[in-house]
């Protein structure tokens, strides 16, 4: 188990290097598909903020699930999405910050109700995150737009380096 101030600085990380490849989307393509049925840049990025707004910290503050999904109506535009995401976040870790040690190291309830320890549920939104970060860069690969490396090196750099 690690603590909570540990996890707050970890959380912020992952949201940084996801807010840096996110900033690479080109506007005209914010709400671009690459297929029937898949989720736009747009619909990723609501999806993100909403799930760790209205899902996560709504159920370790003990409180049911409150998602409202990832539709355009309710953040419309790169500027919008991304006031939605810093506002989401921002409130999110308000709340999160917020939580005792009885509360981190004690149950919450997941939105299928099913118990589960504060932290090990708070360490599957990273895992979450991350998932989705890699539809960005795949997504934004097929479209031909330059991404930064997500640790600051490409691999062929890792590869030049570890050459003996």
């Amino acid at each position: 188990m690690y603590d909570l101030p540990t996890f707050l600085d970890y959380w912020e990380n992952v949201r940084t290097r996801t807010k840096r490849v996110a900033a690479c989307i080109p506007e005209d393509r914010m709400e671009w598909v690459p297929g029937e049925g898949r989720w736009s840049f747009g619909d990723i990025l609501r999806h993100l903020a909403g799930i760790e707004r209205g899902m996560y910290a709504e159920t370790v503050a003990g409180r049911p699930s409150a998602y409202r999904g990832h539709t355009r109506e309710i953040a419309d535009g790169s500027e919008a999405i991304f006031a939605y995401m810093d506002r989401c976040h921002a409130e999110s870790m308000e709340i999160l910050r917020g939580l005792t040690e009885a509360q981190w190291s004690g149950k919450c309830l997941t939105p299928a109700l099913t118990p589960i320890t504060t932290w090990k549920w708070l360490r599957l939104m990273p895992e979450h995150e991350a998932h989705h970060r890699g539809q960005l860069y795949h997504m934004l690969a097929t479209l031909g737009v330059k991404t930064p490396p997500i640790y600051g090196m490409t691999e062929e750099q890792v590869l030049e380096r570890s050459k003996e």
